[in-house]
């Protein structure tokens, strides 16, 4: 069984959290909800024109209701959604177990298409549970640099894919089970500190 299913047969919960404009059917994140039907997904009202202060409350609003331990899976302005509810809402934090966080979007770049929605400055506020951030050293909306500036900032394991693009749907990755396997190791390696720390 895989650390996923262990997780949610638990009743536990692993809640994605979609960029910008969502996560289409061909979206790895959509194609995962299909192989797990019990992961949940924010929904926010506007997905074309996003606001870090509503973007941030849903998802607030979204912990608050999952069940059990929370594994944050975001991508793209997703995870700057995570960093900034991770800074702004406190008393919610202890529900993660960890986060992954897929090819975050550079909110301080000069050609941002969702500009003045508060996303930049982004939040440079170290994550008080374990993450992952897995970049692509050709992603369109974030380079290399930069990735390795948020890691730094976050506090986030960095893992450098080649040649993935924006790790989306236009990536070609279908299922990506890598992802999946990245989100396993993710899993039991928590678990495994969080023992130790006991």
């Amino acid at each position: 069984m895989s650390a996923i299913r262990h997780w949610l047969d638990e009743g536990n919960s692993i809640l994605l959290v979609p960029g910008w404009r969502n996560s289409g059917p061909q979206h790895w994140q959509s194609r995962w909800q299909l192989r797990h039907p019990g992961l949940l997904r924010v929904e926010q009202d506007n997905w074309e024109t996003p606001d870090i202060n509503d973007w941030g409350m849903r998802l607030n609003e979204t912990i608050y209701k999952a069940p059990g331990r929370i594994l944050l899976v975001a991508h793209s302005l997703g995870c700057l959604t995570v960093a900034h509810w991770s800074e702004r809402y406190r008393f919610t934090r202890a529900r993660i177990h960890a986060a992954l966080l897929v090819a975050p979007a550079d909110s301080e770049r000069s050609n941002v298409p969702w500009r003045g929605s508060g996303f930049a400055p982004r939040s440079s506020e170290h994550l008080p549970f374990p993450s992952l951030l897995v970049a692509s050293d050709n992603d369109y909306a974030c380079t290399p640099h930069a990735a390795r500036r948020m890691a730094s900032d976050w506090g986030s394991t960095l893992l450098t894919l080649a040649n993935a693009g924006h790790i989306n749907a236009d990536s070609g990755l279908g299922d990506w089970d890598y992802g999946l396997t990245l989100a396993d190791y993710l899993l039991g390696s928590a678990t495994a500190s969080a023992a130790a720390a006991i």
